[in-house]
């Protein structure tokens, strides 16, 4: 299903005008084409907000602008740091859909809360994967399965769904360490106290003798 977001074209550009624009209840944008001078839009926040919760930064957006419709991905997202949903700013990139395309997309680790080993504790060390595909073939997420990891076996990048697909290529290194499995230090350390127990320690003759 085609993911679209109406858009609308700015001829002003400049800090004042975005502030203007931001006022008005619009977010500031630009197109950025490959080769090509870049388009400055607007757009509706409420709009943009569904459509980027939905594809995030790695599914295609057709974006609707006058008698067009624009196959891009979002790059970068400004946000106040204040408030999280006050967006200052989107960058778009427009796609040629039969030109692959290098991007990141994020690691899902699936039954992190089903791990059959416990107690235990999951550390994931790698966030992302960087992969090449055409544009309608990018994942929407890297996803290894954790529920049977042990102590002594970490997940690598060669592990998720994505190292698997004829379609796409995973340029990050196979052998990356994506998450491993440890138990609680809690645990460590009684195991600790308990072989300390069970040596003898020798008492001085003067103490014997107190």
């Amino acid at each position: 299903m085609k993911i679209e977001l109406k858009v609308q074209n700015r001829n002003k550009i400049g800090t004042n005008q975005a502030k203007k624009l931001r006022a008005d209840n619009k977010i500031p944008g630009v197109i950025y084409t490959k080769g090509k001078d870049a388009r400055h839009i607007s757009v509706d926040p409420a709009d943009f907000y569904k459509v980027y919760r939905e594809a995030g930064s790695s599914k295609v957006i057709y974006l609707n602008l006058d008698d067009e419709n624009i196959p891009v991905l979002i790059r970068e997202v400004q946000t106040n740091p204040v408030k999280e949903l006050d967006f200052l700013h989107v960058d778009f990139l427009k796609l040629d859909l039969e030109e692959k395309i290098k991007v990141n997309i994020p690691i899902v680790l699936l039954n992190r809360d089903n791990i059959r080993l416990q107690p235990s504790i999951l550390m994931q060390l790698t966030d992302e994967i960087e992969v090449e595909c055409l544009p309608t073939d990018i994942p929407q997420s890297a996803e290894i399965d954790v529920r049977d990891m042990d102590f002594d076996t970490p997940k690598y990048v060669r592990d998720a769904d994505v190292a698997k697909m004829d379609n796409v290529e995973v340029l990050t290194e196979l052998d990356k360490v994506v998450c491993t499995l440890s138990a609680p230090a809690a645990e460590a350390e009684e195991e600790d106290v308990d072989e300390e127990a069970s040596v003898e320690t020798p008492v001085d003759e003067e103490e014997k003798t107190e």
